[in-house]
């Protein structure tokens, strides 16, 4: 073992013990956050405007600070970008995150001083709790591999901007960055393409041992890989590849196929970021659901999904949360967020401790009779049928087609497979009647004729790379949204349609 190894061991079980002191206290925990954010900001200029200075509970909160998306932050955002000082929080962000929202175009978060922790920070303790509980510390003797943004950083009002694992990647501590690939210059590339191409060529001799990004984008690496290696197993490419870390999407419905051309099962571990912050990581080997990090200077609420669009619904705090009930995320952070909604649902699988599940977006579902299907059930009723008919798919998406030519309306499935299910038909309708039990609105649905089972459209390989290059955003962050209620991904994807099964 290296010296990296060798230390890592006792840093992370201190680690480990820093978790469970304030994993137990949940509610001591965010009532210490929320009471240091509200004391830091309550002279600036979102401060005095919603009176900070007379909140003394999260109730007093909850009657001044309204829940805002980004258009409700806008203004301000405007105003630091001007040149002001002390708006959202004390003094200037150092970043500007930029990232691209589905309504309002161009977003420009805030990282401050304090909240760069917060993501730093946490994706350090996701790694060390993984050697907590794994007892794996080799990987850190090995090369460490980030698919990730270009860290070329542009300026807007005086401060530095740039793509969330652009902005990390300055932050990558010297004694990880020694064994870190891809090189500087080959991170900057920005034709996604010809980046993947590049790192794959600067690593394929490489002693890889841990490998990180969107499981789509490493999964476009991987495939590369074998092209040059005509054919071999990456265990046989990196002998040492022992951890796979991701984020971003649900890596179950990729894990066949990721296994088989890997050849070997290597531990996983899930993170939650999004230029926010750093929400949750998996702390356990294995574990259902995500450790939700609170104590790194985010204070959450909850709003029941099914409230969400009434006009009072409820706010809740961790300590009101309930298990297996779908919730919009919203957070108040110290970047200067406050009651912010990201746009993700997450779901409680534990409260000793609190783990969650990311279940979807609240704006991506398909929901055109009434049927509000989600990510999560989706994702689980493909990978029950994959796993049960040994399919692999590479990517999917679905859309409602609510004026077919002929027949009921249906959902319908693109997929990209990997390989094919032997018995289409059967494969079709293990999926929708997975669904079905998922969600009794579709089922009533289906049971009472107004819907017929999905449909499945297989098509050609690459077709969601070449749709999400045709939208510009192709690699990094970017990701398929698994679920639409219209039909702008589906008519695009229309184009590559290979094959039909049940329309």
């Amino acid at each position: 073992m290296g010296l990296k190894s060798i230390l890592a061991k006792p840093l992370a079980a201190l680690v480990a013990a820093n978790v469970r002191k304030w994993s137990m206290n949940p509610v001591a925990a965010q009532e210490k956050v929320f009471r240091k954010l509200i004391d830091s900001a309550r002279s600036t200029k979102f401060g005095k405007e919603h009176q900070f200075d007379q909140i003394a509970s999260y109730a007093d909160f909850k009657k001044r600070v309204p829940v805002r998306d980004y258009e409700g932050f806008r203004a301000y955002i405007d105003n630091i970008k001007d040149g002001a000082s002390d708006v959202l929080w004390p003094g200037k962000p150092i970043y500007f995150c930029k990232t691209s929202g589905t309504t309002s175009g161009t977003k420009y978060i805030p990282i401050t001083r304090e909240s760069i922790h917060n993501h730093i920070g946490s994706a350090r303790n996701a790694l060390l709790m993984y050697i907590h509980a794994s007892g794996n510390a080799k990987f850190l003797d090995g090369n460490l591999i980030f698919l990730s943004g270009s860290p070329v950083l542009s300026e807007v009002g005086g401060i530095p901007l740039g793509r969330l694992s652009g902005i990390v990647n300055h932050h990558v501590p010297s004694y990880l960055r020694r064994n870190q690939l891809p090189s500087y210059e080959t991170n900057c590339i920005e034709d996604w393409e010809t980046k993947v191409r590049k790192i794959a060529d600067e690593t394929i001799d490489k002693p890889m041992s841990l490998i990180s990004g969107i499981p789509s984008w490493v999964q476009m690496y991987f495939e590369i890989l074998h092209e040059k290696r005509k054919g071999k197993p990456i265990k046989d490419i990196f002998p040492e590849f022992s951890v796979f870390v991701y984020g971003g999407v649900n890596y179950e419905p990729y894990r066949a196929r990721f296994e088989k051309m890997i050849g070997k099962r290597v531990d996983s571990v899930e993170l939650f970021p999004a230029s926010e912050g750093f929400f949750a990581y998996q702390d356990k080997q294995p574990s259902e659901g995500l450790l939700l990090l609170l104590d790194t200077g985010i204070f959450y609420e909850f709003i029941p999904v099914d409230e969400f669009f009434n006009e009072n619904p409820r706010r809740l705090s961790i300590g009101e949360v309930e298990l297996g009930v779908n919730y919009a995320l919203i957070l108040s952070n110290n970047a200067g967020l406050w009651a912010y909604n990201i746009g993700d649902t997450v779901k409680f699988v534990s409260k000793k401790p609190y783990r969650i599940v990311v279940t979807g977006r609240i704006k991506h579902f398909t929901s055109a009779f009434g049927e509000h299907v989600i990510a999560e059930e989706v994702e689980q009723a493909l990978k029950d049928a994959a796993k049960d008919e040994e399919v692999e798919v590479v990517e999917f998406t679905v859309a409602p087609q609510v004026t077919p030519q002929e027949g009921l309306p249906y959902h319908e499935w693109f997929v990209e497979f990997g390989h094919l299910p032997a018995d289409p038909e059967r494969f079709r309708m293990k999926i929708d009647e997975a669904l079905q039990q998922r969600n009794i609105y579709y089922k009533d649905l289906i049971k009472g004729n107004v819907l017929k089972p999905l449909v499945i459209r297989s098509v050609e390989k690459d077709s969601f790379i070449h749709y999400m290059k045709t939208q510009g955003k192709l690699g990094g962050q970017n990701k398929v949204p698994r679920l639409s209620n219209d039909r702008k991904i589906a008519d695009q994807l229309s184009n590559y349609i290979s094959n039909s099964w049940g329309g």
